[in-house]
Formats: structure tokens, sequence, C-alpha cells
């Protein structure tokens, strides 16, 4: 893999992003809690769309090196050797329902149809938040745009949906401010107050498992898996409590929470870069949703849901591109972030970091959960390719995305042959 120029940031380095927030970073190698200052951890974003991208607009022509970058793909020409674009990836009936199959996108599996399944439709991120431990401040993050039901991306292993935060000073705040002292005093006494309050509900269900059914026990079951979910995060809470968060030179605009989503989305970028360079999580989501109000800040005359049902219609599509460039545009930035910031290991943190960006949604103007638009960035795989994985030439059969989610999660350094129904990792795409 190519690799891109790097420098050090200085702690008075600017970047600024689209909503006029401005990103100072550190150098922050203090923070770093690799086992030396040689090695790095790996990290993983997974960015999810809930509308899709044009198909035609986003699909290269041509396969491997030497493809053309589209319409879509042009706002990420300057870190074309640290991508690989998909196509022939998609999650097959078990994802089929049109904007309510957008959930499935990062587990492969609906809700509905995962009941019986050994962890229900866990996914990819919570997957891999599995083994960070209490070696970060959060096991994961799960951040979005706004509260859109059909774009809860993030699952956990008892078939639970994860509400994201939207708010940026809500996410600031978690990152990097401190709370007082009697604050942390009472916040170790309502944790305390919680965990003897679970030891006494496992101690109930575990007597009233041995006097129910089968189907009960089952129930029983995904009712201790989120138990120990609690559990964890408790822990994991005790821990960090009185850990002091890291400093950063980042200030976020005034009254973030109202700015229009155009003005709002370089800020949840922004944050995630800084999660990852202070180590404070090592997984992270975020689910970019309806535009809201305003028309979410774009020269558009017509509301998104509107514009994604196009029809092929001309005018449609071009009011449409207005907001698909954008993210576009966003994603590029967020990976020239990434590429700027040097690791103690002398590797880049998008050369430390998976990024995923992409959608549930094939295709929005026909409500298609196939052939999903996906990317992968960083990570130490071989990229710089547009990869097909459609199994015919009519491009019917596609190939389970649930194959480079397991590819991921061994890179991330969770052992598993199997992910939701998929059962291997994706041939010809390695590290």
């Amino acid at each position: 893999m190519k690799q891109a120029t790097k420098h050090r940031i200085g702690r008075r380095e600017i970047l600024r992003g689209t909503g006029g927030a401005l990103l100072a970073l550190p150098a922050l190698e203090s923070f770093a809690t690799a086992s030396d200052a040689g090695t790095s951890p790996v990290r993983m974003a997974c960015i999810g769309l809930n509308f899709g991208l044009v198909p035609q607009l986003f699909f290269p022509g041509e396969t491997g090196q030497n493809y053309q970058l589209t319409e879509r793909l042009r706002p990420l020409a300057g870190s074309r050797n640290e991508f690989t674009v998909f196509s022939g990836l998609d999650h097959g009936v078990n994802a089929q329902g049109g904007h309510g199959g957008v959930h499935a996108y990062l587990s492969g599996v609906l809700s509905k149809n995962s009941v019986g399944m050994p962890e229900a439709n866990i996914s990819l991120d919570q997957k891999a938040a599995q083994i960070v431990g209490v070696e970060t401040r959060y096991p994961s993050l799960q951040l979005a745009s706004g509260n859109d039901p059909n774009n809860l991306i993030s699952w956990s292993s008892s078939g639970v949906a994860l509400p994201p935060v939207t708010n940026p000073q809500t996410i600031f705040d978690l990152l990097f401010a401190s709370a007082d002292p009697r604050q942390r005093a009472q916040t170790h006494t309502i944790l305390a107050n919680r965990g003897s309050i679970l030891d006494l509900v496992k101690t109930d269900a575990n007597y009233l498992k041995g006097k129910v059914g089968k189907r009960d026990r089952q129930k029983l079951d995904r009712y201790f898996d989120s138990i120990r979910g609690v559990e964890k995060r408790l822990a994991q809470s005790s821990r960090w409590l009185d850990t002091k968060k890291p400093d950063v030179d980042y200030r976020l605009p005034k009254d973030s929470n109202s700015l229009d989503f155009v003005d709002r989305v370089p800020l949840y970028y922004d944050l995630l870069t800084l999660a990852f360079q202070t180590n404070s999580t090592r997984v992270a989501t975020l689910a970019l949703a309806d535009i809201g109000r305003n028309n979410g800040g774009f020269d558009i005359s017509r509301g998104y849901h509107q514009l994604t049902h196009h029809g092929k219609v001309p005018e449609y599509i071009k009011e449409l591109s207005v907001i698909e460039q954008f993210h576009m545009q966003q994603f590029g930035r967020f990976l020239d972030q990434l590429k700027s910031i040097e690791e103690p290991s002398g590797a880049s943190l998008l050369d430390n970091s998976m990024i995923l960006f992409g959608s549930g949604m094939g295709n929005a103007s026909s409500h298609s959960n196939k052939n999903l638009p996906l990317i992968l960035a960083g990570g130490g795989f071989s990229h710089g390719q547009h990869r097909n994985y459609f199994q015919d030439h009519t491009a019917n059969k596609a190939t389970s995305a649930g194959k480079l989610y397991i590819s991921m999660l061994q890179r991330f350094g969770v052992e598993v042959d199997s992910f939701g129904t998929a059962q291997g990792t994706l041939s010809g795409f390695e590290v």
C-alpha cells in the first residue's frame, strides 16, 4: 500500500471544518496505551447513510487498480491508494425490507429474523468492542446526526439497538469534560448501587430459569447477555471515573446542536478523529440520517427522502447529488485528517484505523437493499482498487458483505470465522 505523506501535528496547527469549527490537534503520544512506543492499537469506525447513494453515480465501470473515479468518488481522489471500493456485496434475503432493511447494515440480519441466533443480530462494531475491555474509557461510541429509527445501525448481542448520541456538545463532554469531585463521588455511589441491584436480579432470574419452558429460557438467556453487557459497562465506568480526561485544543461552535446539517456533520467527524487520537475509544459508529430542518442547509428545493425516489428524473438527481457529494467530501476530509496524524509507531492514524463507509440501502429509489455501496479505507489492508464480488455476469448474485466484516474483525484481533449468516473471509482481499 502506498504510504501517505505524514507529519506531526503541533498544538497550534489548525484544520477548519465546513461548520467553522477549529480542530487544533495536539501532539498526543502520551495518550497511547499500546504496550510500547513502537506499536499502536487498531481502531474501527463504521459510517452509515440511511438513504444510500445513486448506484450509477457511485460504482466504477472498471475493476482493478486502473478504474476511473466516478462523480461520487472524485472527492476521495487524494486518498485513492488508501481505500477500496466494493461492488457485489450485500446481505441477501436476511436484510431485505427497503428502509426497514437499513438497520441490518452492520449485522447482516434483520432484528426480526435473529431469534435463536447465538448473538442475535449483533453488529460489526459491537462484535469488535467485545475484545476492547477496559483499555479505553468507552468500549464503543454510537453517534448519529439525528434520531431516525430506520438508521439504528449498532446492535448488541442480545438484539437491542444501542441508542446513539446526537448532540455534538454531549459527545464532546463525554470525551473531554471533567466532572467535579462531588459529582464523581455521587457517580461512584450510583454505580455501586446498580451493581448490587444487578446481583439481586440475577439471583431471581436464575431461580426462574429452572421453572420455565425452552422458549422462555431462550428469552432469559438474552436477558442474561444484556445483564452481562450492563455489568461490563459499569466496570468500565468505575475503572475510568477517576482518570483525568485528555486535554485538547478543540472548541465547538456556540449552540452546535442547533446548527444545520451541513454545519454539524463536520463536527461529528472532528470528534471521531479526536476520540481515536486520544484513545478514548477504538470502536465507533456514525449514522448520518435525514437532514432535518431547513433542507439541512443545502441549496435544494425538495426533501431528501423525496429526492431519493427520483425515478431517474434529471432535476431530482441533480438536487440529490448536492447532498450525496457533500457526504463524500466530508468523508474525504475525515480521511485526510486521519492521514495527517502520525502515531508513535510511525504509521498514520488512518493506517491503524479501519474506516467503513456505506449504507444498508443499495438503491433508495427502488427500495432495494442489494449491491450495497461500500468503501473500506485504512486499517493496513491492500487498497487502491475497485473489487467486484458479483458471482455471475448478470449482477444478480452477490457475495455476502459479512465476509468483508469477518476480514475486518480478524484484522481487529477477533478470533472469528463466521459473522451473522456469513462464513469465511472475503477472497482476494487481505492485509
